[in-house]
């Protein structure tokens, strides 16, 4: 039989039955010479010992008095309940504490979008201690000690970074900064330190460049929010405007922004009482849109929506404050010397003004509205020399004093470091049109 059907094999199928029964015979040798090695191994003996152990106390884990720990983050729509709820409170005491003491009040009434809270609390629910981020520099705690609470605050440990960055206008200032990531805030200081010699509105150029070096605030790692402008530069129409921040804690008057030479940046007047907006009508004579004749226009018109905050111009005390016919809502602040300006169509007015009041520059002293007559909502914005109006946006504006002579050394000396980070800046710049450096410390 086995003939017969190795003689119907082909070449090919016997070379490989060959091989088959070779490496069978092989596998069979392996086979019975690990069982060898294994007949060979080294004798071992178990050994066993009693420890003799001294008296042991076992506690159960679910009698230890162990917290729970959560943070959530307030979530639009959310009120103190549905928080507490998703942190795990179920403590109605400590929630009619939250809602209704005094102390704790602030808490309940400042929920913001974002915000963290966090509680430690029993297995059972009941709350053991609640922290609150009031704000990116503030926190507020809440307590149990038994069956009372108490409310604390805290001032959170900030880490300031340094960070510079610079770019050139391709469409706008914001459009600029939103390339290279740089906070509004910050782009809204650049704008604020050189308002006094540059409109952002009308005086901003295609190719116009800045830098900037400010600091970034740090809370344990994370960033809570953007900081002081620490110097900048702006090169307007081939123009450059350069500021430095000085810091003398021992007087606090001379704290403010110079040139690097030492000039007083603040202008005595701002040159505009809008952040930003838009110019609706100038000033002199035109046709007057509600009463179609031709009138001579004593202020300049700025286009902004109802609400905007207009800010006083100039240092000074509020010498009207009111209705005054076609006007509407008006304010009138006397300043120094023979020089006062007057705000109207305002929808009302800023907290704390009232005639004889004290204003600081840059202080909000009504909102932008449309009472009186106006066609829409905008700020009427006079600037008045001896009781005369004159062009606010021509009229050479009175510089604030120089720094004084007695600060200059030490303005000099703490601007040596922040001049090497602006002569960086420059030399990156070349090798592009927008260059931004970020996180340098």
């Amino acid at each position: 039989m086995q003939a017969l059907i190795l003689s119907r094999l082909s070449p090919k199928q016997k070379r490989q039955l060959r091989l088959c029964l070779i490496a069978s015979v092989m596998s069979g040798g392996a086979f019975a010479t690990l069982g060898v090695v294994g007949s060979e191994a080294p004798q071992t003996t178990a050994l066993s010992q009693s420890l003799k152990l001294g008296e042991t106390n076992v506690v159960s884990l679910d009698d230890e008095d162990r917290g729970v720990f959560r943070e959530e983050r307030v979530l639009r729509g959310d009120t103190l309940a549905t928080v507490l709820a998703r942190l795990g409170v179920s403590d109605s005491q400590a929630f009619q504490y939250v809602r209704g003491h005094p102390d704790a009040r602030a808490l309940a009434n400042n929920l913001r979008p974002g915000r963290a809270l966090r509680a430690e609390t029993d297995v059972d629910g009941t709350l053991v201690n609640l922290t609150y981020s009031l704000s990116p520099t503030e926190s507020v705690t809440i307590a149990r000690d038994g069956d009372t609470f108490s409310t604390s605050r805290a001032e959170l440990q900030v880490e300031r970074r340094v960070h510079m960055k610079s770019a050139e206008i391709r469409h706008s200032l914001f459009g600029a900064a939103d390339a290279i990531g740089l906070p509004d805030s910050v782009t809204t200081q650049v704008a604020e330190i050189f308002s006094g010699d540059i409109d952002f509105y009308k005086d901003i150029r295609k190719g116009d460049r800045f830098r900037v070096v400010y600091e970034m605030l740090y809370h344990e790692g994370e960033l809570v929010k953007a900081g002081r402008v620490l110097a900048a530069e702006f090169i307007n129409n081939g123009k450059t405007f350069a500021a430095v921040w000085y810091d003398n804690p021992q007087d606090k008057e001379a704290s403010g922004y110079y040139t690097p030479e030492g000039k007083n940046l603040r202008k005595a007047f701002l040159r505009s009482p809008l952040e930003f907006s838009r110019v609706t009508s100038g000033f002199g004579g035109r046709m007057h849109p509600i009463h179609n004749t031709w009138k001579q226009h004593k202020g300049v018109d700025y286009g902004a929506p109802s609400g905007t905050r207009i800010r006083a111009t100039g240092d000074g005390v509020i010498d009207f404050v009111g209705k005054q016919g076609g006007y509407g809502n008006v304010v009138v602040v006397r300043h120094q010397g023979r020089y006062s300006t007057l705000y109207a169509h305002m929808s009302g007015f800023g907290p704390g003004i009232k005639k004889g009041a004290r204003v600081s520059q840059g202080e909000p002293v009504g909102f932008v509205g449309q009472t009186g007559w106006a066609t829409g909502p905008h700020l009427h914005y006079e600037f008045r020399v001896a009781d005369a109006a004159v062009n606010p946006l021509t009229v050479t504006l009175p510089a604030a004093l120089p720094l004084d002579a007695r600060h200059l050394a030490d303005f000099k000396a703490k601007g040596v470091p922040i001049a090497t980070r602006m002569a960086l800046l420059r030399e990156q710049q070349a090798f592009g049109p927008v260059v931004a450096l970020a996180n340098f410390e």
